[in-house]
């Protein structure tokens, strides 16, 4: 499955927020963002598949917006 992941770059790092409920991470740069919210994703689903729960679909819809 594929999941929208959104990247928001702060003052003192970035932050990968997945189209997962409960699920994100902060990290000092957006590499080490983009490799921490993989694994962090795998790691959620790995643990919801053990505990017999179900897996979300992607739910998330993006658009660009021009003003």
């Amino acid at each position: 499955m594929k999941y929208l992941v959104i990247y928001e770059k702060s003052s003192n790092g970035w932050g990968a927020y997945p189209d997962l409920p409960g699920l994100g991470i902060a990290a000092k740069t957006l590499d080490q963002a983009k490799d921490l919210i993989r694994e962090a994703i795998e790691f959620h689903l790995e643990g919801m598949r053990e505990h017999g729960d179900s897996i979300p679909v992607p739910s998330a819809v993006t658009e660009y917006v021009s003003v």
